[in-house]
């Protein structure tokens, strides 16, 4: 795994306030109460109704430069969902998308968060590559292919 180089160097807030999606005032009081709470300053936001969570991760794509992929509108093969077991993927808020060779690529929620890409490396025994989606649509992606089906 590579280490993460911004593209942007601008914070993740400030890119917000600059794409017009959040306000200055917005965003302190997402960092107060990160501050009083911890989290994530994305998903702060969207708990507290300033954005959507597919802004935040439009944001990282271009603070990153990770690739943007809506699971909704993405055909998944269920061989290759379940090469990472379950508990694995709701740990992590991620899914397997794809298998080329010893490429594994997942689209995660957070893909700034490298434990688990070192992880699903060891897992896998294969290269991973970090695409972005919603915790929504991540979420829903698992429940059909874990969820129901499971017994």
């Amino acid at each position: 795994m590579l280490p993460l180089r911004r593209l942007v160097k601008k914070q993740l807030g400030e890119l917000l306030i600059e794409r017009g999606i959040i306000t200055k005032a917005q965003l302190e009081k997402a960092l107060q109460v990160q501050k009083e709470k911890g989290g994530l300053i994305g998903q702060i936001l969207v708990v507290l109704g300033f954005t959507k969570e597919e802004e935040i991760a439009k944001a990282l794509t271009v603070q990153y430069g990770f690739p943007f992929l809506p699971l909704e509108s993405y055909e998944l093969n269920k061989n290759v969902v379940r090469l990472i077991p379950e508990n694995v993927c709701r740990q992590y808020c991620l899914i397997a998308i794809d298998k080329i060779g010893d490429t594994l690529t997942v689209s995660m929620s957070n893909p700034l968060n490298m434990k688990a890409a070192e992880d699903i490396e060891l897992l896998s025994k294969c290269n991973v590559q970090i695409f972005v989606s919603t915790m929504t649509d991540i979420n829903k992606a698992l429940d059909k292919f874990y969820g129901k089906e499971k017994k």
